[in-house]
Parts: structure tokens; sequence; C-alpha cells
């Protein structure tokens, strides 16, 4: 597996997974970057994603839905604040309602993605930031850090294939 490191810094609000992989920054880049890659890794593999809008530009929108093992639909969105293509990438990360609008009543994560040369092949950091202790608490009683793993874990099959 290629996630080398999950730290949840409860002082500073942060959770950070690191993950190394033998393929060059710019072919990981392109699994952020094409919508039809980001939906082959997104979500845990029992909740695969469908990336419905993909605007990788500041102010842009990525907008998306994972599918349960029942058929039940749980939606998400960012709104990208920076892009430095294809080292760096920043969101704001949240929950959508059924109709795909942003969820005032769950959290959102600040979202910072970098991806960096390492012997030959390429190391992501994904830091995510929380507001509060409280938010960082729920969303990890819902699992993001296994979800997380999950996820970056299939980048390596997305990657051979």
């Amino acid at each position: 597996m290629s996630v080398t490191s999950l730290d949840k810094d409860l002082d500073n609000l942060t959770l950070t997974l690191v993950a190394d992989f033998a393929a060059p920054v710019e072919r990981v880049w392109r699994l952020w970057s094409d919508p039809r890659q980001l939906e082959r890794w997104w979500g845990p593999p029992t909740y695969p994603a469908t990336v419905e809008e993909h605007d990788l530009t500041p102010g842009g929108d990525v907008t998306y839905f994972m599918t349960g093992p029942e058929g039940d639909k749980h939606r998400g969105w960012w709104r990208i604040t920076s892009v430095d293509a294809p080292t760096s990438l920043e969101f704001t990360d949240g929950f959508a309602d059924a109709d795909g609008a942003p969820s005032a009543d769950m959290p959102t994560t600040s979202t910072r993605v970098t991806l960096t040369e390492r012997d030959g092949g390429t190391r992501m950091e994904m830091r995510s930031a929380f507001d509060t202790r409280e938010q960082m608490d729920q969303l990890t009683k819902m699992g993001m850090e296994e979800g997380l793993r999950e996820a970056v874990g299939q980048m390596d099959g997305v990657l051979a294939g």
C-alpha cells in the first residue's frame, strides 16, 4: 500500500496523510486533474465516486456523489482555493444534501495536497485542517481516517492501469 503515514495532530487540528508512489509527479497529478481517474479512487472501495462537475481553477467547484453498497448516495463538494499544477492543490471539502447543495449542518475541512519528486517517484502529502476539535472528532467518528486510507490505497491500482 502506498500510504506511509496518517498523522492526527489534535493541537493543530490537522490530519495529514503521506503516500509514496512509483510514478512521476505529472502522472500522480492526473489522478486529481482527470475526473475519470479521480472517480476510480476518491472514496472507499465500497463507496465509489461519480464526479459531476470538475473545475480545478481557483473559485471552481468539484461536485460528486459516492454510492454505497445498498445504492445509497452521499454527496460532497470541493471549492478550489489554489492550484499550482502539477504540484499543489488546495480546496475546501464539504458534504452536500440530496440536491447537491452544501450541507450547512456538517463541518468542512481545508485540504492541501502537495506532490513532490522523491526517489524517482512521487510523495503526496494531503493535509486536512479542521475549524474546531468538535468537528475533527465528528469526522473521525464518521470514519474519515479509515476512508482516506482506503481511498488513497486505491491510487496505486489506477496508476498501474
